[in-house]
């Protein structure tokens, strides 16, 4: 079927004035949370130019003056700290004036503000000691000068926030005591940590000072990451950190030996933790593609793709599910979160969904489903796929290139399931002039030009950083042929943009880093890799089923690079060591870390787009899991068939490539109970056995799996003809 529509010659003018020249509005306009400060005046311009610093200078320091490793890690952190704790507010606004909290609230905060300076000024004097030629700053200073005044205002900073209630517009003082707390701790660390001190951490010869900045430092990363990503990431790094002090009382495979306050701290804000492989990449390769969503966005990339979406899938039967399929799938090139996208294109395409028949659950799965797989489209892929670089040493363009045959298995497989329930229940597209002209947006198609130029410059060896800023000059440069050209302002109001963005996934990544350092300081991760190993000696199988359970359990209400960091450390190395191909474990990681946001319990993206179309957030987890459910079988045949992943001859990669989205096509059916027509219980059992066989990739089992789609096919075409009519008509 052809879903671009035909006019004929004669019409052309007429069939252009009555179609709407744009569905697609607002799509890239910055989505502000509920605790988001909406500042005025001086501030807003105070914030406005903050933030287009901290985006500049990242733009600057990865093209043109690098800075020291850890240095840049420290600033990168420090600054996502001090605009997050400008921009996000630790508990409910107040109304007006009158709402505020009590006067006494106010002057704690303040009061909390002398010993917060007090630690940053000593770190000034630090600095002139240690320029002085001293070799060490004495202990009694750090600890009564800088390290207890600086944990005191951060505990108080932290708890007068939770309750201290201003209106919308105006910075809370206990907000303005962490954003210093923030820069002491930075402060200090960038002091000690250009020094030969730096090499003593995790030794008893480490200075106290950076165990008391650790501390301060990992309160204020935990205390942003509730507000900006919500309480299930803080719950489980709580939990990771208690682990540290509890282990040594524990039973079995969890018990370890144990490390003072002291020792972990001096080392959990190094590389082997905090500034380690999450920092990395959001500090390099994650900024840098914001910075270039940002740009896209503010020369309405996002409007553009979404009405191509609707010109070239609206007409076809359930037209809206498909436009949510095409456009989520585009826009997760350049959003790298799947609750931030179901939340800029669900708006849209949910209500849209409704009005052509799909009940609310269904048009909310449908689009958190898609949503969820733009995590997985390359070339971005979310941000999870650059830390699978940092972590394991592929080339990104490599694991890109990995992910073209799943990713075109997902939305093979959404497509059926919005199509084959369409069919069933009698779903009509959307009419001719409910959308834009394709004739008419495929002038525009130079918009892709960024994306392409992105493409090409990766597979041409560019690195990731020189790419990445060679896609954002062109966004620019690209918008000046468009009807939004961005100038100066807009370049400005990007860069500001692209601040504001980084905050929660910035957050997020340091957060994933505290855990990250758990696990290798505590060698968890070591005893849970020699658990796989035993079960693999029972069976591979259930080692692989063991390890996706893990998967989905720590990515449970957890951004995607998040769970993905943290599934990457616990279950990754168990799976290389008991055989499996590096790539091909931390694929299958990745895979049920992305897919957690649509698993019930806690499935972030469907409880986001059922927000949206209105139904029960549990039925709507549910209903996505059963949407994606190919994204839980997948993982598996990476194992059983590598060719997924492009690892083998041509011929056979193209042999499980075919094979494989026939099987999906079957899956779908079976999940629909709708081939050419209604499908019985005992065909339904069948089928999915078909299409297992063609998933699974083996030479036999693709045989056994044809036979049985192409029985099923006869048997429905002999019983159906052309397709039997539906069950019901909706319209």
């Amino acid at each position: 079927m052809s879903h671009t529509p035909d006019t004929p010659n004669g019409r052309d003018d007429e069939a252009a004035g009555s179609v709407p020249e744009s569905v697609a509005e607002g799509v890239d306009e910055e989505v502000v949370e509920s605790n988001r400060r909406l500042y005025t005046g001086w501030q807003l311009i105070l914030f406005s130019i903050l933030a287009i610093v901290y985006s500049s200078f990242h733009l600057v320091s990865l093209n043109v003056y690098p800075m020291e490793t850890w240095s840049f890690r420290i600033v990168h952190i420090a600054g996502a700290l001090v605009l997050g704790y400008g921009l996000y507010a630790g508990t409910r606004f107040a109304d007006d004036d009158r709402q505020r909290s009590a006067t006494w609230m106010a002057w704690a905060s303040y009061a909390m503000l002398i010993p917060a300076l007090y630690a940053l000024v000593q770190v000034v004097f630090m600095q002139g000691e240690i320029s002085g030629g001293a070799m060490r700053i004495e202990p009694h200073i750090e600890a009564w000068h800088y390290g207890y005044p600086l944990i005191v205002a951060t505990v108080a900073g932290i708890l007068l926030s939770w309750g201290y209630r201003q209106v919308r517009q105006k910075l809370s003082p206990a907000d303005l005591v962490l954003m210093v707390c923030s820069l002491a701790v930075a402060g200090y660390l960038l002091v000690i940590y250009n020094t030969p001190l730096r090499a003593s951490t995790g030794t008893p010869f480490a200075p106290m000072g950076i165990s008391y900045a650790a501390i301060a430092g990992s309160l204020l990363i935990l205390e942003l990451t509730r507000r900006v990503a919500g309480l299930a990431l803080v719950v489980i790094s709580a939990i990771f950190l208690v682990y540290v002090f509890a282990g040594p009382y524990l039973p079995g495979f969890l018990g370890y030996p144990g490390l003072s306050v002291g020792r972990f701290f001096s080392q959990v804000y190094t590389d082997a933790g905090i500034l380690g492989p999450t920092t990395a990449v959001s500090s390099t390769y994650i900024i840098l593609f914001i910075i270039f969503a940002a740009f896209l966005q503010a020369s309405k990339v996002g409007d553009y793709f979404v009405n191509f979406a609707f010109a070239a899938a609206g007409r076809a039967r359930g037209g809206p599910a498909k436009v949510a399929i095409f456009a989520s799938g585009l826009m997760g090139m350049i959003n790298g979160t799947s609750a931030g996208n179901v939340v800029s294109t669900g708006s849209l395409t949910i209500p849209l969904m409704k009005k052509v028949g799909y009940p609310g659950r269904s048009a909310g799965a449908i689009e958190a489903a898609a949503s969820t797989g733009g995590q997985i489209m390359p070339p971005i892929m979310g941000a999870g796929a650059f830390i699978m670089a940092e972590v394991t040493g592929i080339p990104y363009t490599e694991i890109a290139v990995a992910a073209v045959i799943p990713a075109i298995l997902y939305f093979v497989s959404i497509y059926f399931m919005v199509d084959l329930e369409a069919a069933r229940k009698g779903m009509r597209g959307m009419r001719p002039e409910e959308i834009p002209l394709f004739s008419r947006l495929v002038k525009q198609v130079y918009l892709f030009a960024p994306i392409i130029i992105l493409i090409v410059a990766l597979f041409m060896g560019y690195s990731v950083i020189r790419a990445g800023t060679l896609a954002t000059a062109s966004a620019a440069v690209v918008s000046w042929i468009s009807p939004h050209k961005m100038g100066i302002r807009a370049i400005l109001r990007a860069l500001q943009l692209a601040g504001n963005m980084s905050i929660q996934i910035i957050a997020v990544c340091a957060c994933a880093g505290l855990i990250v350092g758990v696990i290798s300081l505590t060698g968890v991760g070591a005893r849970f890799s020699s658990l796989l190993l035993g079960l693999a000696g029972v069976s591979q199988l259930l080692a692989l089923f063991f390890a996706m359970c893990i998967s989905i359990l720590l990515g449970m209400g957890m951004p995607t690079t998040a769970a993905y960091a943290v599934a990457a450390s616990v279950v990754a190395p168990g799976l290389i060591n008991i055989g499996i191909q590096p790539l091909v474990a931390h694929f299958f990681v990745f895979y049920f870390a992305v897919v957690s946001a649509i698993t019930p319990p806690v499935a972030l993206a469907s409880y986001a787009a059922a927000g949206i179309s209105g139904d029960n957030a549990m039925g709507t987890s549910v209903a996505s899991f059963k949407v994606g459910l190919a994204a839980f079988i997948v993982p598996f045949m990476f194992f059983y068939s590598p060719a997924m992943l492009l690892e083998g001859s041509w011929l056979q990669i193209l042999r499980v490539g075919v094979t494989a989205t026939l099987g999906i096509v079957l899956l779908a059916s079976t999940v629909q109970a709708w081939y050419f027509g209604p499908v019985k219980a005992w065909m339904r059992v069948v089928m999915l056995g078909g299409a297992l066989c063609l998933i699974y990739g083996g030479i036999y089992t693709d045989i056994a799996g044809l036979a049985i789609g192409g029985l099923l096919f006869l048997m429905q075409r002999g019983r159906h003809g052309g397709g039997a009519k539906p069950a019901t008509s909706s319209g």
